[in-house]
């Protein structure tokens, strides 16, 4: 991702929060995309972290026609709609840094060996339940491919070993991302 549109999203998406959390209008107006980068996009979340912890990390696989208004939608959402924490409050806004991450449509794994730490995320599919985790998480954690794989497994709900059962689905993608310092 270059520079200009990372400073774009990041932008916008920040932008978006303040509006959010001042219960004013959010899904225009202020920085929006200019035309040229607001682009469909097969998959974006939004992550913010206090300090070095998670405060929240939304997202969508869904493909959108349109860059603004998903990571609008999804910014609100990492914000007000992670049910591990409660809603962002404007007076932690400054104190949040926030994180883009835009995806690549998810690929069958039919090989765990071809799992790439650092440069692949992962999705684990069983009938309803489905767990995600963005392609940094093993590298900031220190994960090898094995407890990666067990930790998607338990990000679903099902046990560790589960990628192993054949009634799973296993995806990975790539994704660019950009954070504020």
């Amino acid at each position: 991702m270059d520079a200009l549109l990372a400073t774009q999203l990041l932008g916008l998406a920040r932008w978006t929060l303040e509006r959010w959390c001042a219960d004013q209008e959010w899904r225009r107006g202020g920085p929006g995309l200019p035309t040229a980068a607001d682009r469909p996009v097969d998959g974006l979340f939004v992550t913010l972290r206090k300090g070095e912890a998670l405060r929240g990390c939304i997202g969508t696989l869904a493909r959108h026609p349109s860059l603004d208004a998903v990571l609008r939608e999804t910014a609100v959402s990492a914000a007000g709609s992670d049910p591990r924490f409660p809603p962002v409050r404007g007076e932690e806004l400054p104190g949040l840094r926030i994180g883009v991450s835009l995806l690549t449509p998810p690929k069958r794994l039919t090989d765990p060996t071809a799992l790439r730490i650092g440069e692949h995320g992962l999705i684990i599919e069983r009938g309803s339940r489905r767990g995600l985790l963005l392609p940094e998480v093993p590298v900031e954690l220190g994960w090898d491919v094995p407890r990666f794989l067990a930790e998607v497994c338990q990000k679903a709900f099902l046990p560790p070993d589960a990628w192993r059962d054949p009634a799973c689905r296993l995806y990975r993608f790539r994704s660019e991302r950009c954070a504020e310092p």
